[in-house]
Parts: C-alpha cells; structure tokens; sequence
C-alpha cells in the first residue's frame, strides 16, 4: 500500500509537466499540422482544407530550393568545421597544456554567447566593404600582405552562406572540444601506452585508435551540430539581414507567416522544419536506448 501512494504522489507531482507538455508542445504542434493544411492567408483564420497543395508549392518554389541549398551548405561547413577545430582543440588540452582550466574555459566562453551578440560581432569583423571603408578581417589581412585574402564574404555568390557558417564554428568549437575532452579523458592511457610500445607514432594513435573509439562522442556531436544547423536564424539575421542569396527555411518561414500572413505556407515550412530534425534526433534516441539496454 505505501508504494502504490508514492507512486500515485509521484504522478500527481508530475502531471502538471505532462499536461503543459502535451498543450504547448503535442498541441500546438497539431494546430500547426492543421493550419498547413489550410487556405489561411491573412487576419482571419480560414481553415478551409487544402490538403498537401502548400507543402506541393514548397517544392516547386525557387526560393525553397535556395533555402534547401544554402541549408545544405551552411550544415556542411558549420558541422565539418565544429567536429575537426573541436576535435584539434581537445587533442591539444589532452598533451597536458599548463594552463589547461584557463584555455579550457577560453574555448568554451563563446557558447554563453547568444547568436544575435556573436552575429553583430562578426558582422564587422566580416564587413564586404572595400577601398577606405576596409575595416575587420579584411583590414588585418590588408596589413599581413595577404590582399588576396581579401573578400566579400557573406555578400558572396553562392557561397555567402559558408562565410556565415565560420561564426558557427567559432561559437559551437568550444562546446565539440568539451565534447572530445570528456571522451579522450575516458580512454585508458593503457592503450596509448601499449601503442607507442608496439611503435606507433602518435598521429597513427590519435587515427587508428583514438578516433574510433571516440565514434559515439562524434554521433552526438553531429547530432546535436546538424539539428542546430536546421533552425539556423538569428545568426544569418543578425549579419546579413533578410537576403534571398543567404535565405534558409527558418527565415522564410518568418516572412510567410509575420510579413505576407499566410499562415498556412508558414505552418508547413514549419512542419518541415520540425521533420527533418526529427530525422536526425529520433533514430539518435532509439540508438542510445538500445545502446544503454544492452550494458
């Protein structure tokens, strides 16, 4: 009897977390479902079925499949980047550096900054402005010699987005060097030992042993990298603006739903938006469930 009354003490204790979870999560995530399936463009709400037509239109618009591509690109250079910096950073940490906390706490420092405050930063550090106006990176580059270095970066062609992506880096490296510091700390040093015996160089140890056994701490990072990258927008916002060659679907998404009040093109961007890191936390979780199920 005592255990059946903790037990029902507990779900009491917890069913406001779950109602408020199932409202303003589960809930609100089915209106969003409902309203991408409607005609709702405007003031009024107009829930009126249009079926699959928004999410049909999605595909065939030229600026959805710029915000894919640029997507696609910021992800791939913001990802590779944060997982070889983070991994170098915490290859360098784990030699024994004197000073270790102080560099520790200097590479984690710009992850308790926000997106908007790392955005205005950088948006000067990569001013495209050329002759006097020269300022930033490209005014240190000026002064090194390196004039060829000198960019438009965001204001780029095409490649824009990827100028974009080395603020990310610089941001989330520090939190992927975290991530590998813990990982290489879990690793026997019996194993290096018996490496370097055996003869290897350490460049062979980092490759041959180090890095497979770190492939889990490399899942989760990419995991948790790629799913930021999806939902990317104050960054872009806060350096660029709103610009068709740097737009992606969160932004997108904003102008639909806020600017031109078609709630219905917003909800199903929005929907998209949520399958797709859907795609790459679900099968992450049930991974991690099985892994923990079988030790």
């Amino acid at each position: 009897m005592p255990r059946d009354k903790d037990r029902y003490l507990s779900i009491l204790l917890i069913s406001p977390s779950i109602l408020a979870v199932l409202i303003f999560v589960y809930g609100f995530i089915a209106w969003s479902v409902r309203v991408s399936l409607s005609k709702w463009k405007g003031l009024n709400a107009d829930y009126t079925w249009n079926g699959f037509k928004n999410y049909i239109d999605l595909f065939s618009d030229p600026r959805f499949a710029v915000d894919v591509r640029n997507t696609l690109l910021f992800t791939g250079v913001f990802v590779a980047g944060s997982l070889v910096l983070g991994f170098l950073l915490a290859v360098m940490l784990d030699q024994g550096l004197k000073g270790e906390g102080f560099f520790r706490s200097l590479f984690l420092f710009p992850m308790a900054i926000s997106y908007i405050v790392t955005g205005v930063v950088w948006r000067w550090l990569m001013n495209p402005a050329m002759g006097a106006r020269l300022s930033g990176f490209n005014l240190l580059f000026k002064y090194a010699g390196l004039d060829s270095w000198v960019n438009a970066w965001h204001t780029t062609p095409k490649w824009g987005i990827a100028a974009i992506a080395l603020a990310a880096i610089w941001q989330m490296s520090g939190y992927t060097m975290a991530l590998y510091l813990a990982g290489l700390r879990a690793i026997p040093q019996e194993l290096k030992e018996a490496a370097r015996i055996d003869g290897a160089s350490e460049f062979q140890i980092y490759r041959r042993i180090m890095l497979p056994l770190l492939s889990p701490v490399t899942l989760a990072a990419l995991i948790i990298l790629g799913h930021m990258s999806l939902k990317v927008f104050d960054l872009i916002i806060a350096i660029a603006g709103k610009q068709l060659p740097l737009d992606v679907p969160a932004i997108y998404m904003w102008q639909a739903t806020f600017d031109g009040l078609f709630y219905a093109r917003g909800a199903a961007i929005g929907i998209l938006l949520l399958i797709s890191v859907a795609v790459l936390i679900v099968p992450y979780i049930r991974y991690t469930l099985k892994t923990e199920a079988r030790s």
